[in-house]
């Protein structure tokens, strides 16, 4: 999958889903009966259609994040220094907050820069 995180559990979950309906149907193959026959032919279009709109959520996942990868790269190359200066500004942030938090969490008060 080319996109991790938010992405990645719905297409497991929905693999995992068109695995077990497989065997299902395959487990099935041999019953017989009025009954078996319709709904075996829907939970296949159903498989079917579910594995098509995944093949195309993942396509259109990846098209978005190699425009977003893309852009991004643009952006960079186009403004290196403001784009070092905020990584600067938020490597200082993040380190005060870190800082503060485990001075807090010692009971010590956070050292002052003098």
């Amino acid at each position: 999958m080319a996109r991790g995180g938010t992405t990645n559990k719905p297409m497991a979950d929905l693999r995992v889903l068109a695995d077990d309906t497989e065997e299902l149907l395959n487990c099935t193959a041999s019953q017989t009966g009025e009954q078996f026959a319709p709904a075996r032919a829907k939970v296949e279009e159903s498989l079917k259609t579910a594995k098509a709109c995944a093949a195309d959520l993942q396509h259109s996942m990846l098209v978005m994040t190699r425009a977003a990868g893309r852009a991004t790269d643009d952006y960079v190359r186009a403004n290196p220094w403001r784009v070092m200066t905020l990584c600067a500004l938020a490597g200082f942030l993040l380190g005060s907050l870190l800082a503060r938090s485990r001075a807090s969490d010692s009971g010590q008060p956070a050292r002052s820069i003098r």
